[in-house]
């Protein structure tokens, strides 16, 4: 049974995709950085939320959204269409560690499959959104290194530890990491989760320390509440912040 979510400007139907709206996806599309007239690629778009966040913060952005699984590309054309920015959206079924085409992009957002091990889902598109059988991190970063302009970033969120497992692995693949977010639930609970922007090691950003990385913390709950940060970060979108 399709399940909708409307948020201020547009509204998503899930139509049973294998990763539906999330708290993660919305931090993610809030927090990333995008100009105004972006070439954007969204990798593993599933319902097209993050294509539509970027649509709405950058109006004059344009976007790809991409996706292996034929129902989520039907899933984000239909809440494309729907949407204000129907003309700067393109949704395309693709396989992107195969994608033979030469365009690059200024942005790159995902919100990648992480599971590395462990049982799967017995839904297939749940499974496939979810475990990095598909898209391995190691995969990823090939991609976004080659999809990435120079001057370009790309904007991911991952759990703590397959965070920290990816931001190593990245200078291998010609990136370096610029900033962090580190989220926690609560307060008092350990960091569940990590916004991260990466960038191609290029002469300026290699000279880019561990030490120099911009680091950040959002708490999203406190004493039942939603904090001041989160509801700063995500009020454009939320019906009731």
């Amino acid at each position: 049974m399709s399940k909708g979510f409307q948020f201020k400007q547009f509204s998503i139907e899930d139509n049973g995709c294998g990763m539906p709206v999330s708290t993660d996806g919305v931090l993610l599309g809030a927090w990333a950085h995008v100009a105004e007239d972006d070439a954007v690629l969204d990798i593993g778009t599933g319902t097209g939320l993050l294509s539509l966040m970027l649509a709405q913060r950058a109006l004059s952005a344009t976007i790809m959204a991409v996706d292996i699984d034929q129902h989520a590309t039907e899933t984000a054309a239909l809440n494309a269409s729907a949407s204000p920015w129907a003309d700067r959206i393109t949704v395309v079924q693709q396989d992107v560690t195969h994608w033979d085409i030469p365009t690059q992009f200024d942005t790159i957002i995902c919100n990648p499959p992480y599971f590395n091990s462990g049982e799967q889902a017995n839904d297939a598109r749940r499974a496939t959104a979810r475990h990095t059988d598909t898209l391995s991190h190691t995969m990823l970063l090939k991609v976004i290194n080659a999809r990435l302009l120079p001057t370009g970033q790309a904007h991911l969120i991952l759990p703590s530890v397959e965070a920290d497992k990816l931001i190593a692995a990245a200078e291998t693949h010609h990136l370096v990491c610029q900033r962090i977010t580190e989220v926690k639930a609560t307060a008092n609970k350990p960091v569940t989760r990590k916004l991260i922007t990466l960038a191609p090691k290029t002469a300026l950003s290699s000279s880019i320390s561990s030490k120099k990385i911009s680091v950040q913390h959002l708490v999203i709950q406190d004493k039942g509440a939603y904090t001041q940060d989160f509801i700063s970060l995500t009020k454009d979108f939320y019906l009731k912040m």
